[in-house]
């Protein structure tokens, strides 16, 4: 049999078939010139052209051979090695930047050949001037460079995490524990609540503040509205939720929940605002953007073993497990909730899931992750008691963490996703903020 080199396409095999037919056949010699012909474009398509040709949804044969090379990772996988005690600011010290485990059950390991759904390259900065609780901690909006946090001596931190990360500004002026707070649209201003019993709006340019409203109780939680940042929304320890024009510092309108309002959050709309009391109720809320009225629309307590504080009220307007915009839960008690939004029931909540965790002894913060894509699960990432920060799939009850970074030495309180999905900043108990970087995704 004749041998075809070269690039083993049809036209070669077929080219070399005819050259090599006679000029008249009978109805046998043609059935032999066919065959010849079939062995000739087979002899053509050899082993590495097929791999070369080979494609899968758009992917050659060369990527597919790495990926499945490199999503089978060994069982005691650890890419970075366990932190003892505080950091220093130094991380070359570090032997490897912090830790990231991936050690699971061996069900789960030989269910699941995959790269850990969360991996980190190590971390970025730290900051570790604040010698309280950093009780909160968030990144500017539509900013990846740009982090604040607020501790529970009273002061807010302003830092830069562009070129070298620094502190540009130590806000002081609240007197007790800082509870929430929340940056402008612009990041201009940053207003923050306190259990001083006050509201201060803060200029983030100069560092200073620029008014201040007080009140007869503590207060809990408060945002922007996302629409018009003239209006704060305040939630308090005594159950109402209080709009304050930003511009006069007057309370505009006012709702009674009759319990602790702990935590909130708006739909990017602004139209509608999501509360968390102090027994684990969540409320939607209808407001009105041109007045600032609040209208009470639905409450829910689904998914509750018993009455524990709402630490987090997250929004998001697309999830793949729900199919449209959802809202994240987290409580004291260690359970995490995860709802469908009907934007167009004024916020109606159905429980699609939940997760049960050990209880907290502090109010510890919970966030989304971002979208993997929209094949894979549905992730949250959160503090814990054990010093660690733990990512969970709400898509596997059984086995729901698929990772967790170790490098704090005290109880994890908050966490933020930065604008550009590649920084997770974590605080503790302690006053310890890092700056993780995420590592590059295999797909690029």
């Amino acid at each position: 049999m004749l041998a075809v080199e070269g690039d083993g396409s049809y036209a070669v095999a077929d080219r070399l078939a005819i050259a090599l037919e006679p000029g008249s056949l009978s109805k046998r010699e043609e059935d032999y010139v066919t065959m010849r012909r079939l062995l000739l474009h087979r002899q053509a398509m050899n082993g590495k052209l097929s791999r070369q040709n080979w494609d899968c949804n758009g992917t050659g044969y060369v990527a597919y051979r790495k990926y499945i090379c490199d999503v089978k990772p060994s069982v005691d996988h650890s890419e970075w090695a366990p932190s003892e005690g505080r950091l220093s600011k130094d991380l070359s010290k570090v032997r490897s930047p912090a830790s990231i485990s991936s050690r699971r059950s061996s069900s789960v390991q030989a269910d699941e050949s995959e790269q850990p759904a969360y991996a980190f390259a190590g971390m970025k900065c730290l900051f570790d001037s604040c010698k309280a609780s950093v009780n909160v901690v968030r990144f500017g909006n539509l900013s990846s460079d740009l982090l604040a946090f607020g501790a529970a001596d009273g002061t807010l931190t302003v830092c830069s995490l562009e070129g070298s990360p620094r502190v540009l500004h130590l806000l002081r002026g609240h007197s007790k524990e800082i509870t929430d707070f929340d940056w402008s649209l612009n990041n201009k201003y940053l207003c923050s609540s306190s259990l001083d019993k006050s509201v201060r709006i803060w200029d983030t340019s100069e560092g200073h503040c620029i008014r201040v409203i007080y009140d007869k109780v503590s207060q809990l939680c408060i945002r922007f509205h996302p629409v018009n940042n003239n209006y704060l929304v305040v939630g308090t320890g005594t159950g109402q939720l209080k709009v304050i024009n930003f511009s006069t510092g007057r309370h505009v309108s006012h709702l009674d929940l009759g319990r602790q309002i702990t935590a909130l959050d708006f739909d990017p709309s602004g139209r509608l605002l999501f509360a968390g009391d102090s027994t684990g109720c969540i409320y939607s809320i209808a407001v009105d953007s041109i007045t600032a009225t609040l209208s009470y629309a639905h409450k829910n307590n689904m998914g509750l073993a018993r009455k524990s504080t709402t630490t987090t009220v997250q929004f998001r307007i697309f999830s793949r497990l729900a199919g449209g915009p959802v809202l994240l839960a987290s409580n004291q008690d260690g359970s995490l909730r995860f709802f469908s939004v009907a934007l167009q029931v004024n916020g109606y909540l159905t429980l699609r899931c939940s997760l049960h965790l050990p209880p907290l002894a502090r109010n510890t913060r919970a966030s989304f992750c971002p979208l993997l894509s929209l094949e894979k699960g549905e992730f949250i990432v959160t503090g814990s008691e054990d010093k660690n920060v733990y990512f969970y799939d709400f898509t596997r009850p059984k086995h729901p963490c698929v990772n967790k970074l170790q490098g704090h030495g005290a109880p994890i309180v908050g966490v933020s996703w930065n604008y550009g999905e590649n920084l997770l900043a974590s605080s503790d108990c302690e006053g310890l903020v890092i700056v993780w970087k995420r590592a590059k995704s295999v797909d690029g």
